[in-house]
């Protein structure tokens, strides 16, 4: 079964900030979400290598290949080589200015000769619905397109070859030869179904909207600001996390995939196509960290929208599009990856309690206020709400940053980030003169304290524990210095870096979330988790493992794909797991790149400020200037 399928690795992502797909290798696109990052896939052999459907490019008598993004965009180039030539494939989904409201909803495919001569095969078999749906195909020679409808969705295919309508398998199929210097073309255009216009789009209109796609993108790398330390890393990880935000919303989904497996052949398969409001803070703080202040502004009226301004509505999570409920369904047609099962479509985890939700809001909140953005009074309504709960509901047990689907507990880091929407709270209120009841705030950011020193800290190993009356440790402990809750030298988190590196760790570099034997409420053994691992590169650097930090941050950036590409988790002699690009990975590659860079040039100024926040926090500091006054 396995070599029906890719690696993970072996993908590239191509996006316009609505939709997103997953391009092999080999030529393939074996995933695609038309219109809407969490729409049913159109092209879903990623999932089921028999009934998914794909779209290929195939160069006949192929030889090698090689692939990259054209410099400083999403645009992905793939040559192929033969015996008789060399070509090239530009794949990507096109974007114009004014595309948050009237985007193309295209993707594009351009085949240009380089080099001899070189034949394709084209082979185009969508399947609506996550390969429940075979179209209804048609050709509109009229208009010299080719159609396809079923259910709510329709797609208009546009080639520069003739296409043959394959009826019984359900498929286009076509050849070409391209000779140095011509091209062959193919434009999917997708629209809901009784809104389907059969209209074709000359080739020098894609050429032209091909340029305006590679000129986007660079313009938006531009207004950016990176340093030179692992540069290209930390560009390509910005336009992976500006490829998952939400034009039109401003939420930005986790992955644009579903159920890619932490487990091979397990049931640790999940939909990450939706906005997780832990992973958007800290994406938009990185973003931050690169030099875009401005893509804030865009979450927190999502975020205020979805909850119609009131904090006691907060969910973990909701839809790209502000959706509250999100239920969870096995998808039984599909094998799922490499035999992965389930398949599931939705997120039940939307229900569930996390407490560390308020202290992130706060954070982000605090890090965008001390970056220049004012405060308004609807706006602190809604955070005094936010510090209101953390205060009432510190005390309750929740599923945690992790999600575990066993009974609640108190996990420590899900009360350390209550003490932080109390911190923070208390800092904007003091130094802005807000009002809120600044004595119970400072009350109960004290009782959380204790309560933490007191029932979550092994005193024999004197280490922090994962929960209240656990021995067991966990990665999420690597947050407290990141977030101020304790100094990275303080020896109990000294103690727990090392328990970690002892307990969690392989070949040195490598972290888990917790152990195997930690009850999670599912089966099988997941990899290991490649942000967790990136969060410890931040924490030796704090500690003035400088040397270290850096080497292992060196050798961790080895485990992404060609293009600088990183999943959620990673397994020595299997490779890449779990759903893919993972943004919370690609965030903490930021952060770590900040964290380093800063420490390198100033020392270790900020001990109490995660690596991209102490970044752009510094950032203003140095640049009063820009500061815009406070309006409330």
């Amino acid at each position: 079964m396995s070599r029906r399928y890719e690696p993970i690795s072996s993908y590239a992502l191509i996006g316009d900030c609505h939709s997103a797909a997953l391009v092999s290798a080999r030529g393939s696109i074996d995933w695609a979400c038309l219109r809407r990052f969490d729409r049913g896939a159109v092209f879903c052999r990623l999932l089921d290598a028999e009934k998914g459907g794909a779209f290929e490019l195939r160069a006949e008598g192929l030889q090698g290949s090689r692939r990259s993004y054209l410099e400083e965009t999403n645009v992905l180039e793939t040559v192929f080589e033969t015996a008789e030539g060399r070509a090239r494939v530009l794949d990507c989904f096109t974007m114009r200015k004014g595309g948050r409201t009237r985007p193309y909803q295209q993707l594009l495919r351009v085949v240009e000769g380089l080099e001899g001569e070189v034949s394709f095969e084209v082979v185009i078999e969508s399947r609506f619905d996550y390969g429940a749906l075979p179209p209804w195909l048609r050709s509109h020679p009229a208009e010299g397109v080719y159609s396809a409808v079923g259910g709510d969705d329709a797609v208009v295919i546009g080639a520069d070859c003739p296409l043959t309508v394959d009826s019984a398998a359900v498929r286009l199929h076509g050849r070409f030869k391209l000779r140095a210097g011509r091209r062959c073309r193919f434009s999917l255009v997708a629209s809901m179904a009784h809104e389907i216009a059969p209209k074709k789009v000359s080739g020098r209109s894609l050429d032209r909207r091909l340029e305006q796609t590679i000129a986007w993108w660079r313009r938006w790398v531009a207004r950016g600001s990176y340093g030179p330390e692992h540069r290209e890393q930390v560009v390509r990880s910005a336009l992976v996390l500006k490829a998952l935000t939400c034009a039109p919303t401003g939420a930005i989904v986790a992955a644009p995939t579903s159920s890619l497996p932490e487990v091979l052949g397990g049931a640790r398969n999940w939909d990450y196509r939706y906005c997780w409001v832990r992973d958007s803070t800290l994406t938009l703080s990185a973003l931050f960290a690169a030099g875009y202040p401005d893509v804030a502004r865009g979450f927190k009226l999502f975020i205020e929208r979805t909850t119609a301004g009131r904090a006691a509505d907060l969910q973990i999570l909701y839809g790209c599009y502000g959706e509250r409920r999100l239920p969870e369904l096995e998808l039984e047609h599909l094998e799922g990856y490499r035999g992965s099962r389930p398949v599931r479509v939705g997120n039940a985890a939307a229900a569930q309690r996390q407490l560390d939700v308020f202290g992130e809001l706060l954070d982000f909140w605090h890090l965008s206020e001390q970056m220049g953005a004012a405060i308004s009074e609807d706006e602190w309504r809604f955070l005094r709400g936010l510090v209101e709960a953390a205060r009432a509901l510190w005390r309750e047990p929740d599923q945690g940053l992790w999600e575990m689907r066993g009974p609640p507990r108190h996990f420590v880091h899900s009360k350390v980030m209550c003490w932080v929407a109390l911190d923070r709270g208390l800092e904007l209120a003091e130094r802005l003169g807000l009002p809120g009841d600044l004595e119970g705030w400072r009350r109960a950011r004290e009782e959380i304290r204790s309560e933490v020193e007191r029932h979550g800290v092994d005193p024999g190993r004197g280490c922090f524990v994962q929960a209240f009356g656990s021995p067991e440790l966990d990665a999420s402990l690597l947050l407290l210095p990141l977030v101020g809750f304790v100094h990275a030298n303080e020896p109990r988190m000294v103690a727990t870096v090392e328990q970690i590196e002892k307990e969690l760790c392989a070949d040195g570099l490598l972290v888990r979330r917790y152990r195997a034997q930690v009850d999670d409420g599912l089966s099988g053994e997941e990899g290991y988790f490649l942000m967790a691992s990136f969060w410890l590169v931040e924490v030796l650097a704090m500690q003035g493992r400088l040397e270290e930090a850096e080497e292992r941050f060196g050798r961790l950036l080895q485990l992404g794909n060609d293009l600088r590409l990183f999943a959620e988790e990673h397994r020595p002699g299997v490779g890449l797991l779990g759903n893919f690009p993972q943004a919370f990975t690609h965030v903490a590659i930021i952060g770590a790149a900040q964290q380093l860079a800063d420490l390198r040039r100033h020392g270790p100024w900020s001990q109490t400020a995660i690596g991209h926040r102490a970044a752009a926090r510094r950032q203003r500091q140095e640049e009063p200037s820009l500061r815009e006054p406070k309006k409330r």
